[in-house]
């Protein structure tokens, strides 16, 4: 007894069976993210340093040094190490190797952080930070903040504290950063002469700012008979009441602001900007978490937006200045038409050379439970719809139909010599069996490079193979158990005449049929030439693959 004959005896039990691995597959198909390649994740961490006032070459020597000496003892794995020191910042990017764990990675660069300490300047304001990042990802939407009437630090202050938190909150949503920040600070513009005729220094003004706008704790009064706690918050947040903040004593006369120059209001970072078609605007770029569907994450944002606007003031307007989920959705879309063309074009192909209904139906059925199978084991290895899977959905079309057709072939030669259905199905599953296992097995194989392959090209193509593989797999077991269960129950012997149709694609077949002994009888009787043609046909694709044709230098 063959592996297929329980299946073909229960007829019902085999029919569930299918269907349940149809109905998973469509279950899972709408809970699959969607994204342009698969996701794969670089184990990479950025440290971020800040020194207010440092050169950047005091931020390279001073800081990036110690760090990176550090970093390059303590951390197995580091791929590559970069650095960049600007005014008061440095930032050193970490990438780690591909199959180095993030967790680990990040408890080893705060350890070397902490090694690094006593070697960083002493009056750095905070100690360096680190975060995760992934340096192929990129935002699915940018959207700006701009107002004509309003300044830029207003528009910033909703973009930060409003727009950014809820943007932030949304499911999908994974990070959202302010570009061009406008963050609203006081400048104290001082004149150095009338600094110098008050016999004070730069160091001097710092010291006084540094702790005129501190919000102390101002204690409580106890009272006979009940305590009060003063309210009071002595913080600055205008620039006018700088300007009456006393610097010092000069000959028994208060010193302030005002005597060696003027606070004014402005941005705390002038060379931050950026323009929206000409306009001075805040950018928000909103980026997805790694297995999130990037069009759903999208189109929560894009829905989101009408209640941020009531939020605003209507003098600033928000609009989505760029969205890649719409090249995103083009590309899916125009491979999910790719994928039912070639769906199409295969069940046509079946149906000239079979010419009959069932014997259509009953291979083309296995396409659908492969594929729609495929996307529940797709959800399960957590891989996306892709351009990647979805190639390799479409290529597993051609190969899914192989193993069903060559079944319904044995099965329908055994009904033609005069066996009946049942009898056809059990004889010819079983001799066929085997060969549909070791076709399907050869076919995986071709993949198994595509599996073992390292690097980042590996794990983008290794979700192309699994998915041909898995689909391969459902085929073979679809046409062990649904396929001559079908033929059982609904292939009949030819009938004895055919219509015009089957007729003329009969008259084609054949004409091509005698074509080819034509040519292999010629092949035959110059045995020798045929030989020497194979022989030279190697050579030269030898030659051509290699470039060494006659006239040609090496390697051109």
């Amino acid at each position: 007894m063959s592996i297929s004959t329980p299946f073909i005896r229960r007829p019902i039990a085999t029919s569930l069976l299918t269907a349940a691995i149809f109905l998973v597959g469509l279950v899972a198909y709408p809970l699959l993210p969607v994204a342009p390649l698969p996701n794969v994740q670089f184990p990479t961490l950025t440290v971020t340093a800040q020194y207010p006032g440092a050169s950047p070459e005091t931020m390279a020597s001073t800081v990036a040094t110690p760090l990176e000496t550090e970093f390059g003892q303590m951390l197995p794995g580091l791929a590559q190490m970069t650095s960049a020191s600007v005014l008061g910042t440095t930032q050193i990017t970490l990438q780690f190797g591909l199959d180095t764990d993030i967790g680990t990675a990040e408890t080893l660069v705060l350890e070397a952080i902490n090694a690094a300490e006593g070697s960083l300047p002493k009056d750095m304001p905070t100690p360096p930070t680190f975060r995760a990042i992934n340096p192929a990802d990129s935002p699915i939407l940018i959207l700006a903040m701009q107002s004509d009437q309003a300044p830029i630090t207003d528009v910033d202050s909703y973009a930060e504290n409003l727009v950014e938190q809820q943007l932030s909150q949304l499911p999908g949503v994974g990070q959202v950063l302010v570009g061009g920040q406008q963050t609203p600070a006081i400048r104290v513009q001082v004149d150095p002469a009338r600094l110098a005729s008050m016999g004070m220094t730069m160091e001097d003004v710092r010291n006084v700012l540094t702790n005129v706008t501190v919000d102390n704790p101002k204690g409580s009064i106890d009272g006979r008979n009940r305590s009060f706690t003063v309210y009071a918050n002595d913080q600055l947040t205008t620039a006018a009441p700088y300007n009456d903040v006393i610097m010092g004593y000069r000959n028994g006369g208060p010193i302030r602001i005002r005597d060696i120059g003027r606070a004014v209001a402005g941005p705390q970072n002038r060379e931050l900007a950026a323009w929206t078609n000409g306009k001075r605007s805040v950018l928000l770029l909103v980026f997805k978490q790694p297995n999130a569907n990037v069009i759903s994450t999208a189109d929560g944002v894009k829905a989101k937006l009408p209640a941020l606007r009531a939020d605003i003031p209507p003098d600033i307007q928000l609009n989505v200045v760029s969205d890649r989920t719409l090249t995103i959705r083009a590309s899916v879309d125009d491979v999910e038409f790719t994928l039912l063309l070639s769906i199409c074009l295969v069940v046509m192909v079946i149906f000239l050379f079979l010419r009959n209904v069932w014997a259509t139906i009953i291979p083309s059925v296995t396409i659908p439970v492969a594929l729609v199978g495929t996307l529940g084991i797709m959800y399960v290895c957590g891989f996306s719809l892709d351009n990647l899977s979805l190639m390799g959905l479409t290529i597993a079309v051609g190969f899914v139909v192989d193993d069903a057709i060559v079944m319904l072939e044995n099965i329908f030669r055994h009904i033609e010599d005069g066996m009946n259905p049942l009898d056809a199905a059990i004889v010819g599953a079983g001799e066929i069996g085997f060969t549909i296992v070791s076709i399907s097995f050869s076919l995986i194989a071709v993949f198994i490079p595509l599996l073992l392959m390292g690097g980042i090209v590996g794990r983008l193509f290794r979700e192309f193979a699994i998915c041909v593989s898995i689909a391969i797999m459902f085929s073979a077991m679809v046409s062990l158990t649904l396929t001559p269960m079908m033929c059982s129950r609904f292939l009949t012997a030819k009938p004895h005449s055919h219509g015009r149709l089957f007729n003329l694609i009969e008259r084609v077949f054949d004409g091509m049929v005698g074509s080819y002994e034509k040519t292999l009888d010629i092949a035959l009787r110059f045995r020798f030439m045929t030989l020497m043609v194979f022989f030279a046909t190697v050579t030269l694709t030898v030659v051509l693959y290699t470039g060494q044709l006659p006239g040609n230098r090496p390697g051109i």
